[in-house]
């Protein structure tokens, strides 16, 4: 944080001298549709009407990979399967990407910024194309709850070193 008091060289606000902060800098080089599946096995035992109430089940996974200098691709893995006793009703997979430059991070900030600062501006645009899918392949809309990606990135840390982390301050 600057001090906004006058140090006496006539600047107010300005940094001491010799010191210099350095921006931080993340933009959105693109996003996209990295692979999709949605299959509707048993479309013929569905004619009659949709039977029984189906079992939802959804998973998500985040990813990130360097792509070239400054540059991160950050994906979204989301598979969803709903099934009754009639068998599997649709079952869809979807990672979902996004290309990333970022400048100027420190190291211990950029994993956590890839893992959930960039999914968090994805999700939206995976949530749209997961109801916009289910909705064409015959189903009522998957309407998607808002997802708790610092949760998953706490998790994920647990799980790989065996100790409890924190999640990182925003």
């Amino acid at each position: 944080m600057v001090d906004s008091k006058d140090s006496g060289n006539g600047n107010v606000g300005a940094p001491p001298a010799g010191s210099q902060q350095v921006q931080i800098q993340a933009r959105v080089l693109g996003q996209y549709i990295k692979d999709l599946s949605f299959e509707n096995p048993n479309v013929h035992k569905m004619l009659g009407g949709p039977g029984d109430k189906p079992n939802l089940r959804v998973e998500f996974n985040v990813n990130a990979t360097k792509v070239a200098d400054n540059v991160f691709e950050s994906a979204i893995l989301f598979k969803a399967e709903a099934a009754n006793k009639a068998g599997v009703i649709y079952d869809m997979e979807l990672a979902y990407a996004g290309l990333f430059q970022i400048e100027n991070m420190p190291d211990q900030a950029l994993e956590p910024f890839l893992l959930i600062n960039c999914p968090a501006l994805l999700f939206p645009f995976l949530r749209r194309l997961v109801a916009d899918l289910t909705r064409e392949g015959g189903f009522p809309p998957l309407l998607l709850d808002p997802i708790d990606f610092a949760g998953l990135y706490v998790k994920r840390q647990q799980e790989k070193g065996g100790q409890p982390a924190q999640p990182p301050v925003n």
